[in-house]
């Protein structure tokens, strides 16, 4: 017996993120097994994952398992997982936009579909949530393009343009588009009352005013990493609203975002401000209890349905928000565009471009256990 197992992987930039792709039959199905394979792949845990391909960084320890679909409505099944770094967790309770974006693209190169040029609509599974993605993949000689005039915010250079549709993933989590039946809920915390929006759609997420936690929105991550009393109370307030909806708390999901009026900001990764008139509202995004670097893909598409909602806090950070077609959602590395619809609280559409592009592609090892 070999000493070590290799396992066929790809590493593909999904949007602002960067994961591991497998194919569903390349892990073992007993679900044990499974997540100490993926534990080990990872090198978790382990702060700096050493000993494995996580990059130390939640945006970096994130896995994709893609599979060809049974359902007469999809073309492939694809279940996200969220690997701790710190932790023998492999969390599953939620999805991820940015490594979407990613699924299509990996399904057409590794042949799990036909590819169709110029552009191939790729129906997709998600079993986190039970809720279908749709991702529309430019092709050329049979295979994802790479090239292309795209740039998004955090991501060096251009690609070619991979537009998403989380429209379908309303109530994702929850089977609510809003879980509590009400836009704005009172919670009470250990620091008094806050108001609070929980909105579900392609992820459950939580919104505040910057304000109500003392801040601007508009800070660097480090400013708000650094301070533990923040962060201490921002979790407090996102477990007591996964307690008001029912919900199962985990470290990933739902996420938290502190949000504020149109402002200008600083990108964090070049120092160059980012002007008020390009953006209807600034938000930070919690995630895995530090600050998201950018802007989560899900968050993006739940954000952009929450500022159509009348009477949620988002919809009242911007003014004639049900008039914009296209809400832009600045964060710490730039601006973040989504297409928004909704009649009521049934959303139409929510839409946003990535990129992709794969960087890796052959084996990986780990101790062989059998």
């Amino acid at each position: 017996m070999r000493e070590q197992k290799r396992i066929p992987v790809v590493i593909i930039r999904g949007g602002t993120s960067k994961g591991i792709y497998i194919k569903a039959n390349d892990l073992p199905t007993d679900p044990k097994r499974r997540d100490e394979e993926i534990l080990r792949i990872f090198g978790s845990p382990g702060v700096r994952q050493i000993d494995g391909l996580g990059g130390a960084d939640p945006l970096t320890s994130k896995l994709a398992i893609v599979g060809s679909s049974n359902r007469e409505d999809a073309d492939v099944d694809y279940t996200f997982a969220q690997v701790s770094i710190h932790e023998r967790v492999v969390d599953y309770s939620g999805n991820c936009g940015n490594i979407s974006s990613g699924v299509g693209p990996f399904a057409i190169d590794e042949s799990l579909i036909e590819a169709k040029e110029p552009v191939t609509r790729v129906r997709i599974y998600n079993t986190n949530t039970g809720k279908m993605l749709y991702g529309e993949v430019q092709v050329r000689d049979g295979k994802a393009r790479v090239k292309g005039d795209c740039i998004i915010a955090g991501v060096p250079g251009m690609g070619a343009p991979i537009w998403m549709d989380f429209a379908a993933t309303a109530g994702a989590a929850t089977g609510k588009v809003l879980p509590t039946g009400n836009p704005i809920d009172v919670l009470e915390t250990s620091q008094g009352s806050i108001e609070v929006s929980i909105v579900d759609v392609a992820n459950p997420c939580v919104f505040i005013r910057a304000a109500d936690v003392n801040m601007k929105g508009t800070e660097e991550p480090a400013v708000i990493d650094g301070n533990s009393t923040l962060l201490d109370y921002l979790e407090e307030i996102r477990t007591k609203c996964c307690d008001m909806i029912g919900m199962t708390s985990s470290p990933a999901f739902p996420m938290l975002a502190f949000v504020t009026k149109a402002e200008d900001s600083i990108d964090f990764t070049s120092g160059k401000v980012i002007p008020k008139k390009e953006v209807d509202i600034v938000s930070r995004l919690m995630f895995m209890q530090v600050v998201h670097k950018t802007y989560a893909g899900t968050a993006t598409a739940c954000t952009g349905a929450a500022a159509k909602i009348n009477g949620t806090i988002v919809n009242q950070m911007i003014d004639d928000a049900e008039k914009l077609e296209k809400i832009r959602i600045g964060h710490p590395a730039g601006v973040i565009p989504v297409v928004a619809e909704v009649d009521g609280i049934q959303v139409k559409k929510a839409a946003l471009v990535r990129t992709a592009r794969r960087l890796m592609e052959g084996y990986v090892l780990i101790p062989n256990e059998e």
